[in-house]
């Protein structure tokens, strides 16, 4: 389980209501579903941590382990 807190880069603000999801290594792990941040910028996954690519509206924000909390700045 882990989560993504994605920030408003011009702001430092969290950003509301965006698209993520996460993209894992490995043959047999693949996509999550679509998830949407919350007000505090936050979506919480329940899926094992691991390598692979976070995205945000589609865009690739960041590529490597994901586990505990991760903080993006779009």
């Amino acid at each position: 389980m882990f989560t993504i807190q994605v920030f408003e880069s011009k702001t430092g603000e969290p950003a509301y209501y965006k698209k993520v999801a996460v993209s894992f290594k490995g043959i047999f792990r693949g996509f999550t579903t679509d998830e949407h941040t919350d007000r505090n910028g936050e979506v919480h996954f329940d899926y094992e941590n691991g390598d692979g690519t976070i995205f945000v509206q589609g865009a690739k924000v960041y590529e490597g382990y994901i586990s505990g909390r991760k903080t993006i700045y779009i």
